[in-house]
């Protein structure tokens, strides 16, 4: 039985048994099942949605010409994404700065610590387009008001597990440092940031999925332009299958977005091991 197995596994070509081919061979195979359903269902009448050849044909201009200009809003679905990711980087930026900052303090200071957990147990589950109104009375202005609401969605999550990191860190690194007579800003760089930068990356990780997610709903209702509009846009306009694409777009940049901050996040966390 053992050499049976032994020859058949000699049969597959090497190429074949590569971790990166079969992952994405596989995940072909996945999509395709995928849209096969799809379509299957939409034939039998069992889905009232276009089916995939039915979306692409509607939308062939649209994925061609991603970056098309016209007048006032009317631009291509790639400019879209890219307001929307404009924002998306103002306000996850000051989010990751703020955040990491509070948490480092926080979670240094037992004092400070009980002080304001509280506030973050108590906001931290607020939705995001529950914080709308408020920004847009404080700012009265649609964009600093959707930046805004990325900030505050973001915000939390980072708080949270830089606080985590700081408090995971071990008692025998805080006596080593007592011993060493280390200052508090080389107990801070060669201790504090090195232990706490996966949890930190876990919290960023989580704010940048979430920002995404806050921008195409908070853009649902400022209106103007982005990708949230845009979808919204095609809805009022039955233009289910403009939709049916633009999740696919949400869907993919969002993944994008995931990735890079979690190899970011392993790149890092490398270097300070080293």
């Amino acid at each position: 039985m053992a050499s049976r197995m032994l020859v058949q596994q000699r049969r597959v070509p090497a190429w074949m048994q590569h971790p990166l081919v079969r992952k994405v061979g596989l995940g072909f195979v996945g999509v395709l099942l995928f849209l096969l359903v799809w379509q299957l269902l939409v034939l039998l009448g069992l889905l009232k949605l276009p089916a995939p050849t039915q979306v692409f044909a509607d939308t062939r201009e649209l994925i061609l010409h991603p970056f098309y200009r016209g007048t006032g809003n009317d631009a291509g679905i790639g400019w879209q994404i890219l307001f929307s990711l404009r924002r998306v980087a103002l306000g996850f930026s000051f989010a990751a700065i703020v955040g990491v900052a509070i948490g480092m303090v926080i979670g240094a200071s037992p004092l400070l610590y009980d002080a304001f957990d509280p506030i973050l147990q108590v906001l931290r589950p607020v939705p995001p387009l529950a914080w709308l109104p408020i920004s847009l009375a404080a700012f009265k202005d649609n964009e600093p008001a959707a930046v805004f609401v990325i900030f505050i969605t973001a915000v939390w999550p980072i708080i949270i597990n830089t606080v985590v990191g700081v408090q995971q860190i071990p008692r025998d690194y805080r006596n080593v440092a007592r011993v060493l007579r280390l200052s508090k800003w080389d107990y801070f760089w060669h201790v504090m940031v090195p232990a706490t930068v996966p949890y930190v990356f876990t919290g960023l990780r989580i704010g940048i999925g979430l920002s995404w997610l806050a921008i195409v709903a908070a853009e649902m209702l400022i209106g103007g332009v982005g990708i949230g509009f845009f979808i919204w846009d095609a809805w009022n306009s039955s233009l289910i299958s403009e939709i049916v694409i633009a999740l696919f777009y949400v869907g993919l940049v969002g993944l994008v977005l995931d990735r890079c901050v979690a190899y970011l996040g392993k790149f890092i966390t490398k270097g300070s091991e080293v």
